[in-house]
């Protein structure tokens, strides 16, 4: 059944609140970009990586770099938490780690309220319906987010992400938007207990 916001409306309202947010907070972001390029040492201050968007099709996001690109003695990247920077965990427990993704958002590849965008190697461990999350834009937050982030299990967090599949209203996403900013100020369900964010999906968990 045809959504008039979620098929039409929405893509022009992400585009263009993500453009003036862009324009609006460009003194921000250089602040953070320079900010990050010293904290990393050297290992700059984006983050690229490819995630499944819209109908499972790849594209690049753009994140800030929250940790360093140190190694090991044979060269293995160190454990997540002991890279992570002091500035990166300030930037992350803030959310501002998310907002080059506006830039995303512009070209057409997110939406600025969706299921978030995971990654590739998850692809063939989803259910039939657990994949349907793929049925609209992945999103900067979404509604996942605002109930437990990443402090709740993967398979809670995609019961909640087709729910919003099948409930995209303009009404959901301001809730959702809402709910973020509650969530952001809180710094509330950064990271499992142990973890720098959770533990990866292995198709049970």
């Amino acid at each position: 059944m045809k959504n008039i916001y979620r098929d039409y409306i929405k893509r022009a309202l992400g585009f263009t609140i993500a453009l003036l947010a862009v324009v609006c907070l460009s003194p921000l972001l250089l602040v953070v970009t320079v900010w990050l390029h010293f904290a990393n040492k050297g290992a700059g201050a984006f983050f690229l990586q490819e995630r499944p968007g819209k109908d499972a099709r790849i594209f690049k996001i753009i994140k800030f770099k929250t940790m360093t690109d140190e190694r090991d003695a044979d060269g293995n990247l160190l454990p997540d938490l002991q890279r992570l920077t002091k500035v990166g965990r300030f930037v992350r427990s803030t959310s501002i780690d998310e907002l080059p993704q506006l830039f995303n958002v512009i070209k057409g590849d997110m939406a600025i309220i969706g299921p978030r965008p995971l990654l590739p190697q998850y692809l063939p461990l989803y259910s039939s319906e657990q994949a349907r999350r793929h049925e609209v834009r992945p999103g900067i937050t979404g509604w996942a987010q605002c109930h437990g982030r990443n402090s709740i299990s993967w398979s809670e967090k995609f019961r909640l992400d087709v729910w919003y599949v099948d409930h995209c209203t303009l009404l959901t996403d301001i809730k959702v938007i809402l709910t973020s900013f509650q969530k952001v100020i809180a710094r509330d369900g950064i990271s499992q207990q142990g973890q720098a964010t959770m533990q990866p999906f292995n198709g049970n968990n």
